[in-house]
């Protein structure tokens, strides 16, 4: 009996130690994972600093999607300036752009976007307690809308913006792949064509076949800028700020930050 009991006891400190080292290796890979993720959101303010910098010393107009490589310290990231009338901004856009982001991207019914479209005019157009116009403030804002739940937004939140200010049309010229699907109707071969043209530099490129009524040909000066950080492990960190280049801040930036994400891009896994 004393040897079963010392038994026992081995088998239990055993155990106890195993879940002991476990959590260790657990907490370490951790710290180590979170200190990589601080040290590549410093690489990619650095990178959209430099990028920023470059685009200013220009003086030219961005009115599409510009894809640069950046290397700081050593690293070599990509970073992208997209102009936010490339967005869908949805504090300006038509119900019928709404309806059809929603069908398209959020993939809804035809009668449940047009309810859900209605539902976002109705919210925006509302008014504070102070009278004034209740619009939104970022494209969380949604969250708020009756039938809007997080699965809905989460399917359309690369598409959108609160910030462009202008016609609530949509520049093709300067929007990513997402949009210009829903501007083509969820014809995906024609948005890949009118992309791989746009960043090819092409000359005219043709958008006949997208909606004439949701387009706008305007230049904005606020831009998202985005770098994407590579990681040890062959994922990325992604790297976000909304930028306005006609405001200046109170330290002498000659650029105004006014909505800043960060977001992990693990790596695509292929399945055994």
């Amino acid at each position: 009996m004393a040897l079963l009991a010392v038994l026992w006891t081995v088998a239990a400190l055993s155990i106890i130690a195993t879940g002991i080292t476990r959590s260790i290796r657990s907490e370490s890979r951790a710290v180590v994972q979170a200190r990589q993720e601080v040290e590549a959101q410093a690489l990619g303010e650095g990178a959209i600093q430099i990028a920023l910098q470059a685009l200013l010393a220009s003086n030219q107009p961005v009115s599409k999607v510009l894809l640069t490589e950046v290397v700081y310290r050593g690293v070599a990231m990509q970073v992208q300036v997209m102009p936010l009338s490339g967005l869908i901004d949805i504090n300006m856009a038509t119900p019928p752009l709404l309806e059809r982001l929603l069908v398209v991207a959020g993939g809804l019914s035809p009668d449940a976007a047009q309810t859900a479209a209605q539902s976002i005019v109705q919210t925006r157009l509302g008014r504070t307690s102070r009278g004034g116009a209740l619009s939104f403030e970022a494209p969380e804002d949604l969250l708020q809308v009756p039938g809007i739940d997080y699965d809905l937004y989460a399917r359309l939140a690369d598409l959108l913006t609160a910030d462009v200010r202008g016609t609530g049309r949509v520049n093709p010229m300067a929007a990513p792949i997402g949009v210009l699907t829903v501007l083509a109707g969820g014809n995906t071969a024609v948005a890949a064509q009118i992309a791989a043209a746009r960043d090819a530099g092409q000359v005219g490129v043709d958008t006949s076949a997208l909606d004439s009524n949701l387009l706008d040909a305007s230049v904005s000066r606020r831009m998202q800028v985005q770098a994407r950080v590579p990681m040890a492990d062959g994922g990325y960190v992604r790297i976000s700020r909304s930028v306005a280049l006609d405001a200046r801040t109170p330290d002498g930036a000659p650029w105004h930050t006014f909505r800043a994400t960060v977001g992990v891009e693990p790596l695509a896994r292929k399945n055994p």
